[in-house]
């Protein structure tokens, strides 16, 4: 299979997903502009901000990708090309884009607020406290996270990583320029064109004065932890305006320049080089724990049944896509009809990126499973850095890890991984907050009153989330996959009860919510029965403790949700 033509096949196929089966979503669900939008009917300045749609789905695409299409597809790459392709294509279109779009459908619907609210109200009230600590919990982890990778993308010790230096001094000037944009363009009406060219020429200005002048290097680690903690515990309360819209907005350039470049390369390594896949097998095998040993990246080792739907989550159907939807993108969004394009439409560009990050790792799959290359990031980028450097007359800006393509596609990386964090402390601040809230209560008295506080919420999840960073979340990171694809589920539960009790078909809703229950329930015992046998043989030790006690938590809790699901769905009285 030649890269070309799968990346054609797949943006055709994408294509006609969302003119088709979210077109009919969409007629299915009854979006209607007649109803007024919580951005407009509950404008607070902070959270609550109509935006154009340009701006909405840069916010929106920024914060669900991340690393996440980049990482999922490569590591689970040791499968073969055919089923990453398949669960990539058909899981996006029939399960990751419904997930995202239903998601934010339901918050509309509810004010604006989060799946938490959407479960209180058609499910029951000990479902959102669960909901509730699950989905707090996993942001939490989420932030730990992407703090860790953003220190470690920009620490430079001791002053001699200068591709390190340069990423943190463009992604700094990135947020002062961000800054700067949400104040000039406040209130003011710019013209679309005005706005893109404005756009592009900040990035390439940003770019170009970070890249030749990185003045933030020979800071360490744990001091950009720091930073970082400080920067998102004020970009998660600021007003969306000054900070999260711009930002976003502005990054999402990144990731069109981004996809441009990955388009170049495949087309030209096409015509001037070779993209096959003949390295790739379509196949490798059903378990492939010990394939390929010398390749540490692949961290989607395992049974092909539920590695795979486990290790590609944002680029088929992810958890936190829903928490997005519901939690910033929902206050946002000027019109109900916009939410397919956005929720829709933004998960099957997320379904392409996977494709491209597939075809990186396939151009240079000898290396990779030789062990030359250690993280997915650097796969990446250094893949379709390869491509551009086999084309005539751009064999100094791809090829070389020290090149100029490379360097850019890090740098994206890198920006999208800062947006999903800020997203994720703003989000993980709202869902503490409903933690402590109760339906139809204006305020809450006495110590709730305290802990839903806003800022009390943001030091509360930013301390958690980088202390949990600097301190070992590595420890339970091998569930997050489970749990993130647990969240998806438990969404597609929510918005499923939520479609059934005002009366519109949910019947699409079916097979994904079961196939996921499906998928997290087996992984969870699967990981539970490797740490049970891993314990017995080598005795009790901290790591695998944790990781089982969490791992039965888990399938306990995915046990609850699913039974109060589905008797609201099968069993409760459907509206008229």
């Amino acid at each position: 299979m030649n890269a070309l033509i799968l990346l054609a096949i797949a943006a055709v196929v994408l294509i006609i997903g969302y003119i088709g089966y979210g077109g009919w979503l969409s007629k299915q669900w009854g979006l209607d502009d007649k109803n007024i939008t919580p951005a407009h009917t509950m404008e607070d300045g902070v959270d609550y901000v109509p935006a154009a749609p340009y701006v909405v789905i840069g916010h929106h695409f920024s914060s669900i990708a991340g690393a996440g299409p980049i990482n999922g597809p490569i590591q689970a790459a040791i499968f073969g090309w055919v089923p990453v392709v398949l669960w990539v294509i058909i899981g996006g279109i029939f399960f990751g884009a419904m997930h995202d779009f239903g998601a934010l459908f339901a918050s509309l619907r509810h004010k604006g607020q989060t799946l938490a609210a959407v479960v209180e109200k058609n499910i029951d009230s000990s479902a959102k406290k669960l909901f509730c600590v699950f989905s707090f919990l996993t942001l939490v982890l989420v932030v730990a996270a992407f703090a860790s990778i953003v220190a470690g993308t920009f620490a430079d010790p001791d002053g001699t990583n200068i591709a390190n230096a340069r990423t943190a001094t463009i992604s700094v000037l990135f947020i002062a320029a961000a800054i700067v944009w949400g104040l000039v363009t406040r209130g003011r009406a710019v013209p679309a064109a005005v706005s893109i060219i404005g756009a592009i020429a900040v990035i390439v200005a940003i770019v170009a004065i970070g890249y030749n002048f990185p003045f933030l290097g020979g800071i360490d680690s744990t001091t950009w932890m720091i930073i970082v903690g400080l920067y998102i515990l004020v970009a998660s309360v600021a007003p969306v305006w000054i900070l999260l819209q711009p930002r976003d907005y502005l990054s999402s350039y990144l990731l069109y320049g981004m996809i441009i470049l990955a388009v170049i390369g495949v087309v030209g390594a096409s015509i001037f080089g070779n993209t096959s896949f003949a390295e790739v097998p379509a196949f490798t095998a059903f378990d492939t724990t010990t394939l390929y040993p010398d390749a540490k990246v692949f961290g989607g080792r395992g049974l092909l049944f539920p590695a795979l739907f486990v290790t590609i989550a944002c680029g088929a159907i992810s958890g936190f896509h829903s928490l997005v939807s519901s939690g910033t993108t929902s206050k946002q969004l000027d019109r109900e009809t916009q939410a397919k394009p956005i929720a829709y439409g933004g998960m099957l560009l997320e379904c392409l990126l996977a494709v491209i990050s597939l075809c990186a790792v396939a151009y240079i799959w000898g290396d990779v499973t030789a062990g030359k290359y250690s993280t997915p990031t650097a796969i990446f980028a250094g893949g379709l850095s390869g491509m551009i450097g086999v084309i005539p007359g751009l064999e100094n800006v791809g090829g070389a890890a020290g090149s100029i393509a490379y360097s850019l596609l890090i740098l994206a990386v890198s920006a999208f991984c800062l947006t999903s964090l800020d997203t994720a402390t703003r989000i993980g601040r709202m869902m503490f907050q409903e933690m402590f809230t109760k339906e139809g209560e204006e305020k809450p008295e006495g110590a709730r009153a305290v802990l839903t506080n806003p800022y009390v919420a943001t030091v509360i999840t930013v301390v958690a989330g980088v202390a949990l960073g600097m301190t070992g979340y590595a420890i339970i990171w091998p569930l997050f996959g489970a749990a993130n694809q647990l969240l998806a589920a438990l969404a597609l539960l929510a918005v499923c009860s939520f479609l059934g009790n005002i009366g519109r078909n949910n019947k699409m809703f079916y097979i994904p919510m079961a196939f996921m229950l499906i998928v997290t329930l087996t992984s969870l015992a699967l990981t539970a029965k490797t740490k049970v046998t891993a314990i017995a043989t080598t005795g009790i030790a901290f790591a695998p403790v944790i990781q089982l006690a969490l791992a039965v938590l888990l399938f306990a809790l995915a046990i609850i949700l699913a039974i109060k699901g589905c008797k609201q769905i099968f069993g409760a009285k459907k509206a008229e």
